[in-house]
């Protein structure tokens, strides 16, 4: 992995109410890369404070907003800063790596997101998979994980093992395509979509599957309608862009 790398790296840290986790996540992320944001999304407990306290910037959403909003005003903090220069005299940020504040993901397990972007030579979004690793994965959410990885890969038109994993790395031009989405959990669903249409290749970074003490955010029945209007949505335009594609050939 080359230094150049890791300077123009950024992360991004959706938070809510996780005032637990979030100092240690924010400190051991500093670790890897030095430029880090948490993205309080409206907590009304001790969030932000932990995450100051950790040395790293803190950006607060004045209400809930949802994880894809967090998101994007991550992404939006580290580009605009890169355009304007302001990150560092002689650098630029061109990759952003997305994890969770729960502990769900390890910020050590950067490094193989940032070796990965290293050697790529095309258009390139990294996305963990933890399917190596189902043993520590709760029965129902691997089962539920493989049928939503199933129905994503089919519209993405290539193959995903863990579309619902929320450790990713994204480079700067692809981050200009995501400004747009869904605000909550099924942001990260379209972000995946988005890019295969964009012409990226989506990439898996193998992780360690961590359930600990997280208590998920996940609603079931409102992300679950959530998801599969959106996948409704974009099954018609594949059908479209199919069907457009057999006529003219």
């Amino acid at each position: 992995m080359t230094k150049d790398i890791r300077s123009q790296t950024a992360a991004v840290i959706p938070a809510y109410q996780d005032e637990k986790h979030i100092g240690d996540i924010a400190r051991r992320t500093r670790e890897r890369v030095d430029h880090v944001l948490v993205v309080d999304d409206g907590s009304t407990d001790q969030t932000a404070e932990r995450a100051r306290e950790a040395g790293v910037e803190v950006v607060v959403h004045p209400e809930n907003r949802g994880k894809g909003e967090a998101i994007k005003t991550g992404l939006a903090h580290w580009f605009a800063a890169s355009n304007r220069s302001t990150v560092e005299p002689d650098g630029q940020i061109k990759w952003a790596v997305l994890l969770d504040s729960d502990g769900q993901h390890l910020p050590e397990e950067i490094d193989r997101f940032m070796a990965a972007a290293a050697s790529v030579t095309r258009p390139t979004f990294f996305i963990g998979n933890r399917m190596n690793d189902v043993a520590r994965m709760p029965f129902a959410r691997r089962v539920v994980n493989r049928y939503m990885s199933k129905e994503i890969s089919r519209v993405c038109g290539q193959r995903i093992p863990d579309t619902q994993c929320g450790f990713r790395m994204v480079d700067q031009q692809l981050a200009s395509h995501l400004r747009g989405g869904g605000h909550r959990y099924d942001y990260e669903t379209e972000a995946l979509i988005i890019a295969s249409r964009t012409g990226y290749q989506i990439e898996s970074v193998p992780i360690t599957t961590v359930y600990t003490d997280q208590v998920s955010k996940i609603h079931p029945v409102r992300d679950a309608i959530r998801f599969f209007k959106l996948m409704r949505r974009y099954r018609k335009l594949w059908r479209i862009d199919t069907g457009s594609r057999r006529s003219h050939s």
